[in-house]
């Protein structure tokens, strides 16, 4: 049934007979067989079907949910007992919002040193994306915001406080501040993250506290464009500490605290909430644990 439910949940993510099929590497007809063979052993109509797919029954929505939770338990069996025979390998999928990306080999680094048989893809997505990665299994874990928005049933383990720098160019006239306020940011011409991202919504949040509207001329899901605009020298840009200060390094840009407040914000690891973790998910946690800035769990 494992199977099965496999190709029901690529199915569901496809939305198409043979883009799932494509992705489980099967024939069409083996496919459609499958998901048949399923619907009459749990005695419900999985899929409306039509001259083409059409979307999950209220039964198959259900399914889906207890479907990724028996595929997941499946894969952590079968990690565990190939840890057994052959010590711990694989393929860690890590989930990483941009603007965490700065640090995120702060992590992998001695979790590669400490396991070389293990590989690691890192993928840069918004907050929204990692939880339903991981909800959906194409995400092992995330480097995310633990305080600003919900985050569901979710393992989470602290890593740093993030706190805020304005990025600009030695010629700007803020450039030789020492700090900067909220209040005095709203009319700066300012190159911003895209309103999907969470960290756009934090700074939006902060300078509506101050009083400023936030109308950025440049907007942009990458933060190498947002670095590009500002080394232009016709845009700041407000960014977290430490992808402020690795832009930088050198000192062709400025990072100047921004204050009044001095906000911060905290950032961790989160993963599928399971008892006991896969062994992958146990040795991540044990190795940010140790690389934790923050006190505690």
């Amino acid at each position: 049934m494992i199977d099965k439910l496999e190709m029901f949940i690529a199915l569901a993510k496809a939305r198409h007979f043979g883009r799932a099929a494509e992705a489980c590497r099967v024939a069409q007809p083996t496919l459609s067989s499958a998901i048949r063979q399923l619907e009459d052993q749990l005695g419900v109509q999985l899929v409306f079907r039509g001259s083409r797919f059409q979307g999950l029954t209220p039964e198959g929505l259900r399914v889906l949910d207890w479907a990724h939770r028996i595929v997941g338990d499946a894969r952590a069996l079968r990690d565990e007992m190939r840890m057994v025979r052959a010590g711990l390998s694989g393929n860690l999928r890590l989930g990483v919002i941009p603007t965490a990306l700065p640090m995120v080999a702060d992590l992998t680094a001695p979790f590669l040193h400490r396991h070389p048989n293990v590989r690691v893809t890192v993928l840069s997505r918004t907050s929204a994306e990692i939880l339903s990665g991981i909800e959906r299994l194409e995400l092992d874990a995330g480097i995310t915001y633990l305080d600003n928005e919900p985050l569901g049933r979710v393992t989470s383990l602290p890593l740093y406080h993030e706190f805020y720098r304005l990025l600009c160019t030695p010629a700007s006239p803020l450039a030789a501040r020492d700090q900067v306020s909220w209040a005095e940011l709203a009319d700066l011409p300012l190159c911003l993250l895209t309103a999907d991202m969470q960290n756009r919504r934090i700074i939006n949040q902060h300078l509506a506290e101050a009083g400023g509207a936030v109308e950025p001329s440049v907007e942009s899901n990458s933060t190498i464009t947002l670095m590009a605009h500002v080394m232009s020298g016709h845009w700041v840009s407000i960014l977290p500490k430490k992808l402020a200060d690795l832009f930088a390094t050198g000192g062709r840009l400025r990072a100047i605290p921004i204050v009044a407040p001095e906000a911060e914000h905290l950032v961790g690891l989160i993963a599928a909430h399971r008892e006991p973790p896969t062994p992958l998910l146990a040795a991540l946690l044990e190795v940010a644990r140790r690389v934790s800035e923050v006190g505690g769990d």
